[in-house]
């Protein structure tokens, strides 16, 4: 078994110990107190789950484990007694988003953990709901293609939010992008609200490309549209 190999099974060795068996050895507690909260409004976020995983260096590698979970309270605290692991000197904080709120991650090391333990904040960026509409109204030539793609705050839109495609007319064989005459499709997503959501369009029409795009800033709580006819 050479070098690579070894290193592999030792840390998937390592990793079935802490998932499987629990063996998540731990060198006390800390009481931890704080709140999470939008990072606009600037109000606390009520019911909101929060992960904290320890990570280890194992053979040069940081994996993590976790150590425990909490969620805020009904008006966005919380307070949360955690295990410390043994040998970890960060701790990744992950806050789970929903179809509300995109998901967070804040690492913090352990001496600044105890000195702020009491006064604990992550923020949440709020998301909201983005519809993309595309619909061929050109009638030559038949075989037109359009690559659709786009981001949201700097992030790839697709990894935001599961989206939903709706086609009243043709349907793409490979994912956001069509060929043919008979298209009219909605694109169901996500957004982050009250920031810049720039959508890339690429049209192949008679040989050529045209590369397209166009910006689009979503508001929050309503249904934000883009619309391209070509």
């Amino acid at each position: 078994m050479n070098s690579m190999k070894m290193k592999t099974s030792f840390i998937l060795a390592a990793l079935a110990c802490f998932i499987l068996f629990g063996c998540l050895q731990t060198e006390g507690l800390l009481d931890i107190r704080g709140k999470i909260f939008d990072v606009d409004t600037k109000k606390s976020i009520p019911n909101r789950k929060v992960v904290i995983q320890g990570l280890n260096y194992i053979d040069h590698e940081l994996v993590p484990v976790e150590v425990g979970q909490f969620r805020t309270d009904s008006v966005g605290n919380f307070s949360y007694r955690m295990k410390k692991a043994k040998g970890a000197y960060l701790y990744d904080f992950i806050i789970v988003g929903d179809s509300a709120y995109f998901i967070s991650m804040q690492r913090i090391g352990l001496p600044q953990l105890e000195i702020n333990s009491d006064f604990l904040s992550f923020p949440l960026s709020k998301i909201t709901d983005l519809a993309i509409k595309i619909e061929r109204i050109s009638n030559v030539p038949l075989y037109d293609t359009l690559y659709i793609s786009w981001e949201s705050n700097g992030i790839d839109g697709r990894s935001i939010y599961p989206q939903k495609v709706t086609n009243y007319g043709i349907a793409p064989e490979i994912e956001y992008r069509w060929i043919g005459g008979d298209v009219k499709s909605v694109i169901e997503t996500k957004a982050f609200a009250n920031k810049k959501t720039v959508i890339y369009l690429k049209l192949r029409r008679n040989g050529k490309k045209k590369e397209m795009s166009d910006t689009v800033f979503c508001a929050r709580d309503i249904i934000n549209n883009f619309s391209f006819k070509y």
